[in-house]
C-alpha cells in the first residue's frame, strides 16, 4: 500500500493505493489516474535553464515538452547542464531533440531570446 498526495489540482486529496492498483481519498477521477501512474510509471516535465551566447541575458529558460520517467530526470539534467545555445530562440524552439531517448519528447525553449 502506498500514500500518496495528488498534485493533479490545488486540493492535495491525500491518496492511497493498494496492491491492486484501487485508490481511494481522491476527490475527483484524475486523482484516481494520478494515483495508478505514479506508482506503476511516474513521470515528470523537467524545467530548468541552459547558457545562451549572443543574447542580453546569459541563460535560456527551457522545460520538456511532455513528462519525463521519473528515473531519467539526473540523466536528462546531465544533458540539459551541457547544453550552450546562441541567441535567436523562440518559444518553442527545439533544443534536445528526443531527452534521454524518450521518443517524442523534447527540451524546447520557454522564451523568445532575441540577439544583440
Amino acid at each position: 500500500m502506498k500514500e500518496l498526495i495528488c498534485i493533479v489540482c490545488p486540493r492535495g486529496c491525500r491518496l492511497t493505493v493498494d496492491d491492486d492498483l484501487n485508490v481511494t481519498g481522491n476527490f475527483c477521477p484524475r486523482g484516481a489516474v494520478y494515483g495508478k501512474q505514479e506508482v506503476t510509471n511516474p513521470t515528470r516535465v523537467i524545467t530548468s535553464i541552459v547558457r545562451i551566447e549572443g543574447s542580453d541575458l546569459a541563460m535560456c529558460p527551457v522545460k520538456t515538452s511532455a513528462p519525463i520517467k521519473k528515473g531519467n530526470i539526473f540523466k536528462a539534467m546531465e544533458e540539459i547542464n551541457k547544453v550552450k545555445i546562441n541567441a535567436p530562440i523562440h518559444i518553442g524552439d527545439v533544443i534536445i531533440k528526443d531527452i534521454c531517448g524518450e521518443e517524442g519528447v523534447d527540451l524546447v525553449a520557454t522564451r523568445n531570446m532575441e540577439a544583440i
